[in-house]
């Protein structure tokens, strides 16, 4: 409780300065993630043990995080640049319809290991993107991706496999090839 009101004004007095990354975060099962890094200008909305950050996680500035309606999971080594949002609600059809309970899309987000989310993406409710994939800029992203895809557009379509163009950098830095590999079989 103690840890979790330090983090609280930590994130509060550095809002008030300048947008930066605080270090350090405590999922909502107490492990502490001290690789993790939030900007003090991102909104993380949780409820519960709704919201799971890995470790050695990015997540820049201006961004909305929803973890409040249903499960959120971003797993290790994932950045996600800035003025994003993963959303777990979304009442864009109810709103037409008074808000009848039926007509709000409320679902769970998984991001999966070592993806990168460019700046202005939107991921949607009922959205699974597999580990090792880039979502490039002002993307639109709902439904389910296969690992170490490229995804670009409004909606999101994969253009691309990143193993191809991981494979030219593993050519030319051959020593990182063990890393890669064993993060590859996880």
């Amino acid at each position: 409780m103690i840890k979790r009101l330090k983090q609280k004004l930590r994130y509060l007095f550095a809002k008030k300065v300048c947008p930066e990354i605080i270090g350090g975060w405590r999922n909502a099962n107490g492990v502490f993630c001290k690789h993790t890094g939030v900007s003090n200008m991102t909104h993380i909305s949780q409820d519960g043990e709704n919201l799971y950050i890995g470790n050695n996680v990015f997540i820049g500035h201006f961004n909305y995080i929803d973890g409040k309606n249903a499960p959120l999971i971003i797993c290790d080594n994932v950045e996600i640049t800035n003025y994003t949002s993963v959303l777990t609600h979304s009442t864009h059809n109810a709103i037409r319809f008074s808000l009848a309970k039926e007509t709000k899309l409320v679902g769970p987000v998984f991001i999966g290991e070592c993806t990168y989310v460019g700046p202005h993406v939107v991921i949607m409710p009922n959205t699974r993107i597999g580990k090792g994939c880039i979502i490039s800029a002002y993307s639109y992203v709902k439904g389910n991706y296969p690992d170490y895809s490229i995804l670009r557009g409004q909606p999101a379509r994969v253009i691309g496999d990143t193993r191809k163009i991981d494979k030219d950098l593993l050519e030319k830095y051959p020593d990182l090839q063990c890393l890669y590999y064993n993060n590859e079989n996880n």
